[in-house]
């Protein structure tokens, strides 16, 4: 009997075995995988004209206006018995506006204009789909495809709003190119001011876009914009997939902060949650037409036992037009640039990650233990985005190291343009949390940064909002703790704790930004060692705002010491951008000391040194490098202005000379200045190279 993947070709699946050959003996997984790729798009075709019409279904469910003014309602839900349409439009009465059923468990309303023309509901007036189940239950629901939604004050679910302005923000600056050197900005709006409250879109774009731009980051990775009912669970709980959150504004005030910032030539990219929704009824997709399913599997298999939420069927059609819609809903109306998906490692597996360690062995990745529906459906997903928008970006949080994850849908791979190097925070946690200065491992800090899998491009990041959460403690607050409140005034003397913590907190951020990855992520204040975590109101802290704000004025406070991790923090950024080390191909480390705790590599023709080392600087210390010639400091984290020293000559040039040193043909002789054991840490440098002209 023949093989189902006898007939299977991926048109460039050698280029995949020519970078991993190990995953020859997987071949059959990955033509099983392809061939349901190419017969969904096949289907999509036959049966939906192609995946540009399907992916546009939000122009026919839901609501839409017509070209006469008609308003054309439409759903699915498949199991029940009757809906009508209620709302301010009619007075509320439960039964003048019946649906009529249509063919696959679709149901369809037109309403005709008024006498004047003008449609029969009235932008921002309220609506709710009346759901009668099979067993006699009558239940109030938002549509699934509801634009916007809101809660009035002192009410605990959220209202289906018409939104339909008479006059729709038109976007006028075209989406930036897609950057060759991603710097991300992940950012909340709603924590995005000092104040205790939600901040909005507005303050958003005035306040902290310029910021932005000023620090040199090129992309702004935004949270918790798809609606969620319940804000401390930080947007990952959402319940309506088309609507951006009103608690920050309008939609038209989001397409506006979005198309500044594509003034600023900032890609936009929203933190997408498909791997799972809501449990909550109604003001969410859960049971929505009364049956257990709908949306998403049948219990057990329906439900994610540790987040409490729902979990999608991909392999309903309906489904898939609703998700798939959903990604082209944002790229069109809004004009987002890309995708960070939530999640990935709970879609990819039946077993959610949960208790995986993912040893790093192939047989983890294949089997039955993988969910093939959902990892087909982030296939499509990425092969639909980037034919329709070549510059799109998808970045995967994946914490299983799923080979292929970041390889082209054409080679066998999910099509993600990058993964998260989710070790990376941890190991640094890990570190602060557990070992003493004298203690650190250059060559597993090394490994750390350097572990990824070759040809798949990663975001490194020293810290996320994960490590800013409440229960957990950012990278500063791990360095120094309660004397962040205490001791950051430039008036004063550093304290040893103060000037260790500010040191080594730049220090991590370089070496991650240099040489974790193909990209570098920042959350939203922690640039500047912001001195609190997050903490969104809720029972157990008295629904305060205290910790759900972001307090930038200290950086505008001229003698407090968070301005300087900030320049530091902008001129990586800004020497980065002119010398592209993310870009670049992986580093060459040509020093991991572990008695001297130095480490030195090479990326994009930058020279970097790092000393990891208490109390002990090096004089005259031999550098290995490849491309012979003068090189000259760019970036020193012991000047003054960066909260340093300032024991570094900037006049000092360094030449190579043609003696071989740690696998370079080429090495020079870097001299520093004796450190006073009081203090800590070695100027710490980029050196770059201008070569020198050849001699006659």
């Amino acid at each position: 009997m023949a093989d189902i993947t006898d007939n299977v070709t991926i048109p460039d699946f050698n280029s995949l075995l020519q970078m991993d050959p190990y995953l020859k003996p997987y071949e059959q997984d990955f033509k099983r995988r392809y061939g349901l790729f190419e017969k969904g798009l096949f289907l999509l075709e036959e049966a939906e004209g192609g995946f540009d019409q399907f992916t546009r279904s939000y122009r026919t469910f839901g609501v839409n206006r017509q070209p006469d003014n008609s308003l054309l309602f439409q759903e699915w839900a498949p199991a029940a018995e009757a809906l009508f349409l209620t709302g301010d439009f009619n007075g509320w009465d439960n039964f003048s506006h019946p649906y009529k059923r249509k063919e696959f468990g679709k149901w369809e309303l037109c309403l005709p204009p008024k006498r004047d023309k003008s449609p029969a509901v009235e932008h921002k007036t309220k609506l709710k789909v009346v759901v009668h189940t099979k067993a006699g239950e009558r239940l109030y629901r938002i549509s699934p495809w509801a634009k916007y939604v809101t809660q009035a004050e002192k009410q605990v679910t959220y209202d289906w709003v018409h939104w339909d302005p008479p006059q729709p923000y038109l976007h006028i600056h075209p989406r930036p190119k897609k950057p060759a050197s991603l710097r991300i900005y992940e950012s909340h709006v709603g924590i995005a001011s000092p104040d205790p409250k939600i901040a909005s879109y507005t303050e958003f774009r005035l306040n902290i876009l310029p910021r932005i731009k000023d620090l040199g980051y090129n992309c702004i990775q935004l949270m918790a914009i798809m609606e969620h009912a319940y804000y401390a669970s930080f947007g990952y709980q959402v319940t309506s997939f088309f609507a951006a959150s009103s608690r920050y504004g309008t939609p038209e005030e989001l397409k506006l902060m979005i198309d500044t910032a594509h003034s600023l030539n900032i890609v936009v990219l929203l933190d997408v949650v498909h791997s799972h929704a809501s449990k909550n009824t109604e003001d969410g997709l859960n049971r929505f037409d009364g049956s257990d399913s709908c949306f998403f599997h049948s219990p057990p298999r329906g439900e994610h036992t540790l987040w409490d939420s729902r979990l999608f069927n991909y392999s309903s059609w309906e489904v898939q037009r609703f998700l798939l819609s959903n990604l082209r809903w944002w790229m069109e109306e809004y004009r987002f640039d890309g995708f960070r998906f939530d999640g990935v490692t709970s879609m990819l597996y039946h077993h959610h990650g949960i208790g995986s360690g993912f040893s790093g062995d192939y047989s983890e990745y294949f089997g039955l233990q993988v969910d093939e529906d959902s990892l087909v459906y982030l296939m499509t997903a990425n092969h639909i985005l980037h034919t329709l928008y070549p510059d799109c970006i998808t970045i995967a949080e994946d914490v299983s190291g799923m080979p292929a994850l970041c390889k082209k849908v054409s080679e066998g791979g999910l099509g993600f343009d990058y993964r998260l190097a989710m070790a990376v925070p941890d190991k640094w946690i890990q570190i602060l949390k557990e070992l003493s200065d004298e203690a650190w491992d250059m060559g597993n800090i090394i490994y750390t940064l350097t572990n990824r899998r070759y040809g798949e491009k990663c975001i490194a990041y020293a810290e996320s909002h994960d490590q800013s959460l409440v229960g957990d403690k950012s990278l500063a607050f791990w360095l120094m703790d309660k004397e962040m409140y205490t001791n950051m005034s430039s008036l004063v003397s550093m304290t040893p704790i103060i000037d260790r913590g500010i040191q080594l907190h730049k220090m991590i951020r370089l070496i991650t930004h240099a040489l974790g990855g193909e990209g570098y992520l920042n959350f939203m204040g922690n640039e500047f060692g912001h001195p609190e975590w997050l903490d969104f109101p809720r029972k157990g802290n008295n629904e305060s705002y205290h910790y759900a704000r972001r307090q930038y004025n200290l950086v505008d406070t001229e003698h407090l010491r968070y301005q300087q991790l900030y320049k530091f923090d902008r001129d990586m950024n800004c020497i980065e951008d002119k010398y592209g080390w993310l870009a670049a191909p992986p580093a060459f480390v040509s020093t991991k000391h572990e008695e001297d705790k130095v480490i030195v590599f090479e990326r994009a023709n930058v020279v970097f040194l790092f000393n990891f080392h208490p109390t002990r600087s090096q004089k005259d210390y031999r550098v290995a490098v490849g491309s012979p010639g003068k090189y000259t400091i760019k970036l020193d984290s012991d000047e003054k202005q960066y909260g340093g020293h300032g024991r570094l000559d900037h006049n000092t040039e360094f030449f190579t000379e043609p003696q071989p040193f740690n696998q370079r043909e080429n090495s020079m002789l870097v001299g520093c200045i004796q450190v006073p054991k009081q203090n800590y840490h070695l100027p710490n440098m980029l050196l770059v190279l201008r070569m020198l002209p050849k001699q006659p």
